[in-house]
């Protein structure tokens, strides 16, 4: 088994290839662990949320770090950890071209939507929608491949 270090443009192509990663974030000490999609772009992971803990530790505090992980053949993987800063994109704060590129990039996806707009339990119905858009800006990243010898 041989381990390397990926160079950035190997990182970025990774974040480009896949949509699940494993987003952590912290609120009051307590770590917070949950899988999201995303769409990889200008810098940033784009992601879409209902409101809930992830965004409530997010907007407390928006430093955030992010593992998206590859599997290869046998026990050869690739991985890819960024650290970054949340952003939030809501339509009260001008962000309205922001999530028009969000939306864009997400939904090329035909299940982009999913696990962020689902619950455990039932929503009660309203006439608008508190759906969250938002972007991880990537300030550090760095990545490692296992392959056999």
């Amino acid at each position: 088994m041989h381990i390397r270090s990926l160079n950035t443009l190997e990182c970025t192509a990774l974040l480009s290839a896949n949509r699940l990663a494993h987003l952590a974030c912290a609120k009051e000490g307590k770590p917070y662990v949950v899988p999201i999609y995303f769409a990889y772009a200008d810098n940033s992971l784009y992601a879409f949320s209902m409101p809930g803990k992830k965004i409530d530790c997010m907007r407390a505090n928006p430093e955030v770090s992010l593992v998206v992980e590859e599997r290869g053949h046998g026990r050869e993987w690739k991985s890819v950890v960024v650290g970054g800063r949340f952003e939030e994109l809501s339509d009260q704060t001008g962000y309205q071209h922001e999530r028009d590129h969000a939306w864009s990039l997400l939904s090329k996806h035909f299940d982009w939507w999913e696990p962020g707009a689902l619950k455990p339990v039932p929503l009660p119905i309203s006439d608008h929608s508190d759906h969250i858009f938002f972007r991880v800006f990537v300030e550090e990243i760095s990545g490692r491949e296992a392959h056999e010898d």
